[in-house]
């Protein structure tokens, strides 16, 4: 798995917000140039890995949530991606009528998570029992928070988003600590099993 290729443009007011738009398949790419023409800050992850086929290796690029990207608009700004054809809509909370809202620092976390990690980062939706709340300290992912997780018998720093469920990656367990605790606590982690 190499480093995470995406497409992003940025733009700095206080007031934004992340919302997830409902994009149409196989044109979120398209979309995501389409909104940074506009001026529209967007995000969609993109995860770069080799494939091999009977023949050949080639290098792909690989949706991380298909039908899906991220735009960080302001109250007054968020009907301009729902002017897209591609675009459907926003996710919503059930039973409410206003855009559900990333919170910034999932965002953060969630983008660091892909642009530095050498393995492939995964989405999960179904629910995960909550881990031990962890820090890296090593690797390419080092100041990266999340919980430790265990999923069939290997150890992952996962990284939820709201109503998207989990992403996470395969991280050795000599790269974690605990939070609040320094090196010495290191030794005696334990994981959730899921």
């Amino acid at each position: 798995m190499q480093n995470t290729n995406h497409i992003e443009t940025k733009t700095n007011t206080a007031s934004r917000q992340w919302l997830v738009a409902y994009v149409q398949s196989c044109l979120e790419k398209k979309t995501a140039q389409r909104l940074a023409a506009m001026g529209i800050e967007c995000y969609l992850p993109v995860q770069s890995e080799i494939r091999q086929w009977s023949d050949r290796r080639k290098r792909v690029d690989r949706l991380v949530i298909p039908m899906m990207i991220f735009v960080h608009v302001t109250p007054q700004e968020r009907p301009l991606p729902l002017s897209l054809q591609a675009v459907s809509r926003y996710m919503v909370l059930r039973g409410e009528s206003t855009p559900a809202v990333i919170p910034d620092e999932q965002m953060d976390r969630f983008r660091f998570m892909l642009d530095y990690s050498p393995e492939a980062v995964e989405m999960c939706s179904a629910p995960l029992a909550p881990g031990d709340a962890v820090k890296v300290i090593k690797g390419p992912l080092a100041g990266l928070e999340g919980e430790l997780i265990t999923v069939n018998g290997k150890s992952k720093v996962a990284v939820r988003l709201d109503m998207l469920g989990c992403a996470h990656v395969d991280v050795p367990i000599g790269f974690v600590e605990k939070k609040g605790e320094g090196m010495e606590g290191q030794k005696n982690k334990k994981t959730k099993e899921i």
